[in-house]
């Protein structure tokens, strides 16, 4: 951190504290009078479907704990008991919509396989255990969909995927239209009356009903999708049973009784599942405190309770917990437990000041788990130093005129926290370009890569540590070096991806070139691509207005915002318009911030004696005046070298890498800034002024 800017802040945080009252550790403006909004729990969404604003589906979801967990069904009548998982146990959960009934079989090996086929498609599978009379029947599904037309859709898909495993059936299209055939006292009498269904081939379900004395069984035949199919079936199940037959309402809650043997395809191990019915009906789930865990987010457990419902023909799960104990989860899922008090109670009041001001933004959650809110990955998140913090400032909340700040906040700023014009394309005065030196200690351990050329052309990174240099130099100057151990990688970025293979490899006593010796790619300074002209085009499809060319030959940085982001682009020197400057990141491939620059890896720029400037291409041959006299040779592979010394190498086609900092907007609280200016004394008061500026701290 800068001299001058430690004089400027502290003469900033100075002047602000001459118009602000200190109460407790709260900072009140004496012209504040609104309170300071409050949460006592919030619901917080893993899976819903609201189409293009949040969409994270799944057919099921299995939970268990180390505790005795209870269901209770939610209707309009009221909240009732209806079954006990006992404690770990595993149990599926579902809601009943349109599916695709894909095939049954008694053979498992068919089921299974066909099964593993679809995990790797869009139609994820759901594999059920029947029982009649002549034994144990697999009947795999997919689903869930929101309409029938979606499901005769994926009618076509599965029936392609798994043709080698259907004999003969065909994929039909489900739903939840039914025919009651009465109420029993037991499941077992229930069951009694479901196979005599069954035996006959006719699709027919168990189902345990929320009672004023108790809860009752049905049996439901058909699971149909329209009234036509449910006409058929109970034509067909007057054939085989005398007991009278009535149409369910489509609102009747209860829990379809079902068998689950899709946890593990290499055997089948069955597991309960409960399949929610009536089209506004919920389950509840809940414990004493142990938590509940869910597979399908990673196993993770979450404190609280969990709903499960149906929205938009999919299910949705939120879990509803004790706000307070919501932040100790997102601080630390948000920031590492080990920084500095002040950091952590920094982001403790920014985090609680923008869950605050979501409302209900996503109809039946106020957030959701991911970074599209924040990130929320239940108990094991949650450690002693960031739990002290969240207490340490409960209740408080950044205001701004009388109203909650929108507590926005990104990784790194890289340097300089954006301007929202950058970011949005508007103003707003809460957010300004403000200096974050602290984010460079985001790479303060990190070791440096030497950019290399190997002898056959290809150009990659190779880290220090694994980098002896020889002593010699090519012709021009540059060093040479070598690696200290066998099967030495060379990466094409400065980072390890376990996911991406090296270029080449390296072992002692072979030797390359050093063109450049660059940082470790961080979320202060990255670097990315080179990407090529086609690859590019793809990303950009769809995320800018502007008709692309079928070729980007030039690609250049045309205008800046106050914090150096980038604002307008131009490819071939037309203008990429996107709706707001932030799109950058996702048009170009994933950028980690607009805070870039640009360098064309096909063609190099030659100033001439006479002045003339010229740009070059790889595919061109140029004229080499050597020792022998001048002599042409193709661009591609020659290395050039600026005014700097720093030299790269030309490639044969157009290409552009991507050098930058930053991660993330870039609006509002800096976290790796807030971390630099805890290291050096500041509280997390002065943090939060900085970055958000004309707001007060309010406690509720």
């Amino acid at each position: 951190m800068t001299k001058s800017w430690k004089q400027n802040i502290r003469s900033w945080c100075t002047k602000g504290l001459l118009a602000i009252i200190v109460a407790g550790t709260v900072w009140q403006a004496p012209a504040v009078h609104a309170a300071a909004p409050s949460l006592d729990t919030i619901r917080v969404a893993m899976f819903l479907d609201l189409g293009s604003k949040y969409k994270s589906t799944t057919p099921a979801v299995t939970v268990n704990s180390s505790e005795n967990l209870n269901v209770s069904i939610i209707t309009a009548n009221g909240t009732e008991g209806m079954v006990s998982i006992p404690a770990a146990e595993q149990v599926r959960l579902s809601v009943d919509s349109y599916r695709v009934k894909v095939l049954e079989t008694k053979d498992w090996k068919t089921a299974s396989e066909a099964a593993k086929k679809l995990e790797a498609t869009s139609d994820k599978p759901i594999l059920f255990m029947s029982s009649s009379n002549s034994g144990d029947v697999y009947q795999l599904y997919t689903g869930m969909y929101a309409t029938e037309n979606a499901a005769k859709e994926a009618v076509a898909r599965t029936s392609k995927t798994v043709s080698a495993y259907l004999g003969g059936q065909t994929p039909a299209v489900k739903g939840s239209l039914y025919l009651t055939a009465g109420q029993f006292a037991s499941e077992a009498a229930a069951e009694k009356v479901r196979k005599t269904f069954a035996n006959a081939g006719i699709d027919a379900v168990n189902v345990k009903l929320p009672s004023t004395g108790g809860a009752s069984y049905s049996v439901w035949v058909g699971e149909a999708a329209n009234s036509a199919d449910l006409a058929a079936v109970k034509t067909a199940a007057k054939a085989v049973s005398s007991v009278p037959l009535n149409e369910v309402d489509t609102s009747t809650a209860g829990i379809i009784l079902k068998q689950d043997v899709g946890l593990n395809l290499a055997q089948a191990q069955p597991v309960t599942h409960y399949m929610l019915a009536g089209s506004t009906s919920k389950l509840w789930i809940e414990g004493t405190g142990a938590g509940i865990q869910v597979k399908e987010r990673s196993e993770r457990t979450y404190r609280g309770a969990i709903e499960i419902g149906s929205k938009n023909g999919q299910l949705y799960l939120v879990n509803e917990l004790p706000f307070e104990q919501y932040l100790y989860s997102v601080v630390g899922a948000e920031v590492p437990s080990s920084w500095g008090s002040e950091a952590l109670k920094a982001q403790a009041v920014a985090a609680r000041s923008y869950a605050l001001y979501q409302g209900k933004k996503f109809e039946v959650a106020h957030v959701v788990d991911t970074v599209l809110s924040q990130a929320y990955n239940g108990i094991g998140s949650e450690k002693g130093s960031v739990t002290q913090a969240v207490d340490a400032t409960q209740g408080e909340v950044l205001m701004s005129n009388n109203r909650l700040v929108e507590a926005v906040f990104s990784s790194n700023s890289g340097g300089m926290t954006a301007d929202p014009s950058e970011v949005w394309n508007s103003a707003n005065d809460l957010f300004a370009a403000v200096e974050s030196p602290g984010d460079k200690s985001a790479q303060a351990s990190l070791k440096q890569w030497y950019y290399i050329l190997l002898p056959n052309g290809v150009a990659g990174y190779v880290r220090e540590d694994n980098v002896k240099e020889t002593g010699s130099s090519t012709a021009a100057g540059l060093p040479l070096m070598t690696v200290t151990s066998s099967s030495t990688n060379i990466r094409p970025l400065p980072l390890i991806q376990s996911t991406v293979k090296p270029l080449a490899q390296m072992n002692p006593g072979d030797t390359a070139v050093i063109l450049d010796k660059v940082n470790e790619s961080n979320s202060y300074e990255w670097i990315r691509g080179p990407y090529t002209s086609a690859e590019l085009l793809a990303s950009l499809n769809g995320k800018t207005s502007s008709t692309l060319p079928s070729t980007i030959n030039t690609l250049e940085v045309t205008k800046r915002g106050p914090s150096g982001r980038a604002t307008e682009v131009q490819a071939n020197g037309q203008v990429l318009s996107v709706k707001y400057p932030d799109m950058f990141r996702s048009a170009f491939k994933g950028l980690p911030s607009t805070m870039f620059d640009i360098e064309p890896t096909g063609s190099y720029t030659v100033l001439s004696a006479n002045g003339d400037v010229s740009t070059l291409s790889g595919s061109q041959n140029i004229s080499v005046i050597s020792a022998s006299g001048v002599q042409s040779t193709s661009g591609a592979g020659s290395v050039v070298m600026n005014a700097n010394g720093k030299a790269r190498v030309i490639d044969k086609t157009a290409g552009f890498k991507f050098t930058g900092k930053g991660n993330g907007h870039g609006l509002g609280l800096s976290q790796w800034g807030a971390k630099g200016m805890a290291d050096e004394g500041y509280d997390y008061k002065a943090i939060l002024q900085h970055y958000y500026r004309n707001s007060t701290i309010l406690k509720d």
